[in-house]
């Protein structure tokens, strides 16, 4: 049997002679800092105590809170009596009109305690992990410490206000007959110095060598405007299959090659991938025959029960975007990091061909792969910025009514403080020499990873400073990556979907 095909004049011709325009890359301008790099080897251990942290956090950070309540209520007075000003929270007496510092501890019952750990070791079903630590008897209580000890704080004040234990405030009211403290006013902090953009790499510039200097000037002479960074969290890879199909549509788009000649020039613009932790699901050993759960236990690492696959597949896909695009890599809650916060980086060991793109060892500069801690701050393209896996603003969430991960990231950052949980409820190393969560600088942009929405609003300080806050979702459940204009801080999203036929 025959058929007449009719074909169009264009589709068999000469190789055209057109030349297409070359695209490349934005040049990414990146200068991290190691805030939150531990001590390793045989300088790490965990035989100091935890309360080292509190106190090294309220002698860094009480000077700054005591300063603002002194300019702020110097000239209060009620009825007469003016506001006077306590070193110690102990030294408050009753019915005088006083303002005192201190560390705020909520005092919740429903806060994990070491009864549930024992009743794990007894093998006792221990209960499940709570979503609110809020007590719905309302037995919550709010203390003021210092290293003279508590006071408690009532009055209506507190509850317009976020509170958490480890947040460093100043408080003015009066100490009633039952020994409570009514407040009346309460003072926070706030957002420190912010740096100007290129300010660090600027100044790095000044006090290099000659040779070095001269390179450094002429990059800052070079600097091309119009980048974006893009950040996505949440990856969860895991061994199964099913979940590679939006990773491969991230890594297309991010390669320009699921994109038109329009789109190829805009993704051209992104000079920078930020993973902000979970790239990696929860742990899943690998499935047990029945003949091997009749064997006896082993106990220790167990070479038959680990699964290599969502590394490898992490792997794979970190190495097909290295060629052409930088990436830092902040692990998190579920990647095969320390708990601990800060959480160290990623080792190199467990992707072999990603480590390939890692700075030399004993190298000052940044490699074009860097995995970082979290919480992680530096410099991108002349912004500082400051973001985590999510954990931080998770626990605090536990402590207060609502679900305003935006408040939530603001309070944070008016408290200079980024852990403000930890030790108590995060866990966290015990630091004795420097608190390293306390915020010495405020960032331009601060985002946080793994959150239930994306979510973003600007907030100003007190001496012109503005913070860009972002709220990062899961990409394994929405397919968002956000990209930031490093001209305007402006953010977008790149929604990835896949199609699912439910029909059976």
């Amino acid at each position: 049997m025959s058929m007449d095909v009719d074909v169009d004049d264009d589709l068999l011709q000469a190789p055209s002679d057109q030349e297409y325009p070359v695209l490349e890359r934005q040049p990414s301008y990146y200068n991290p800092l190691n805030t939150f790099v531990c001590a390793n080897g045989e300088r790490k251990h965990y035989q100091q105590q935890f309360a080292d942290i509190y106190f090294l956090r309220l002698a860094k950070l009480k000077p700054a809170v005591e300063a603002i309540a002194h300019e702020e209520w110097k000239d209060f007075e009620v009825a007469g009596e003016k506001v006077r000003r306590i070193d110690r929270v102990l030294d408050v007496r009753q019915g005088e009109l006083s303002w005192v510092a201190g560390t705020v501890y909520m005092e919740m019952p429903l806060k994990p305690n070491i009864l549930d750990d024992i009743s794990k070791d007894h093998w006792i079903s221990a209960p499940p992990p709570r979503e609110k630590f809020l007590s719905p008897t309302g037995q919550d209580q709010i203390m003021l410490e210092d290293e003279s000890g508590r006071l408690r704080l009532i009055g209506t004040t507190l509850q317009l206000s976020i509170l958490v234990t480890g947040c460093i405030i100043a408080v003015m009211g009066t100490e009633n007959a039952d020994g409570d403290f009514e407040v009346v006013d309460l003072k926070v902090p706030d957002l420190p110095r912010q740096p100007q953009r290129w300010e660090r790499d600027e100044g790095s510039a000044i006090l290099s060598s000659s040779a070095s200097k001269k390179r450094k000037s002429n990059a800052v002479e070079k600097r091309i405007q119009g980048g974006k960074v893009a950040i996505v969290s949440g990856l969860r890879i895991s061994s199964d299959r099913g979940d590679t199909m939006t990773l491969d549509l991230l890594m297309e788009y991010l390669l320009g090659e699921a994109c038109g000649p329009a789109d190829q020039a805009e993704v051209s613009r992104i000079s920078r991938l930020i993973i902000a932790g979970n790239s990696i699901a929860e742990g899943t050993p690998l499935a047990v025959r029945e003949e091997e759960k009749k064997a006896s236990k082993r106990y220790g690492y167990d070479s038959s029960a680990y699964n290599h696959a969502p590394t490898t597949h992490l792997d794979n896909f970190l190495a097909t975007l290295l060629p052409s695009l930088p990436i830092t890599l902040i692990p998190g809650e579920t990647d095969p990091a320390n708990v601990s916060m800060p959480q160290q980086p990623l080792h190199p060991a467990m992707l072999p061909r990603s480590r390939n793109y890692c700075a030399a060892p004993g190298s000052n500069e940044p490699g074009w792969f860097d995995s970082v801690t979290n919480p992680w701050e530096g410099d991108v393209d002349g912004w500082r910025m400051m973001g985590t896996g999510g954990q931080p603003i998770d626990d605090v969430f536990k402590y207060v009514e609502g679900d305003d991960r935006l408040e939530m990231m603001e309070s944070l950052l008016r408290w200079r403080c980024g852990a403000p949980t930890a030790p108590d409820t995060l866990w966290s190393y015990p630091f004795q020499d420097r608190d390293p969560f306390v915020i010495e600088e405020c960032p331009h942009v601060y985002f946080v990873g793994n959150q239930p929405r994306y979510e973003t609003m600007v907030i100003d300080g007190p001496a012109g400073q503005t913070v860009r806050l972002i709220c990062v979702p899961v990409f394994r459940h929405t397919g968002e990556v956000i990209l930031l204009d490093t001209d305007t801080l402006e953010t977008e999203i790149v929604r990835f979907t896949v199609y699912e036929d439910n029909k059976s």
